[in-house]
């Protein structure tokens, strides 16, 4: 398996565990030299809290780990792809590289409906790859829904 594959598989794992929790399944790690420095999933349900994306706790445990906020070389693995938001957190953050699952057409900013983490007008850029494991995160989050659409009818 490939370095990316293996990480995104991680952040799978982590999204089973909001999926779990009945959260929207999204995960994320932090990996810096090879060494995975942070882990963490979707938490806005159980926290109340807009901000608790997976992106965003990943990335605060990185900087209290690693004892800064410039996380200067760090990739970031995340089951959805970026919204604006976290976007706005990875180029603050200096992150590197983000690797992304699934596309997001309805808020993606790492491609799908616009660009902020490779736009030159930032003084910060991330590569971005995309589709990694994509269809198995799709599927992870097309099933979540289908689930909470088939709870309703029944309702």
């Amino acid at each position: 398996m490939e370095r990316e594959e293996r990480y995104m598989q991680l952040a799978i794992a982590e999204a089973k565990k909001a999926e779990n929790m009945q959260e929207v399944p999204i995960g994320a790690v932090v990996v810096l030299n090879g060494e995975v420095v942070a882990a963490a999933h979707n938490r806005r349900e159980t926290d109340q809290n807009a901000v608790a994306h997976a992106e965003l706790l990943a990335i605060e445990e990185a900087c209290k780990k690693l004892g800064t906020w410039r996380l200067e070389g760090a990739e970031l693995y995340v089951t959805l792809e970026p919204c604006p938001m976290c976007s706005g957190a990875i180029i603050l953050s200096r992150i590197q590289k983000v690797v992304y699952g699934a596309s997001d057409p309805k808020a993606g900013c790492a491609g799908t409906l616009m660009n902020l983490l490779e736009d030159e007008r930032f003084n910060h850029q991330s590569e971005v790859i995309s589709g990694v494991l994509g269809e198995q995160c799709s599927r992870l989050l097309s099933d979540f829904f289908r689930k909470i659409r088939e709870k309703r009818r029944k309702s």
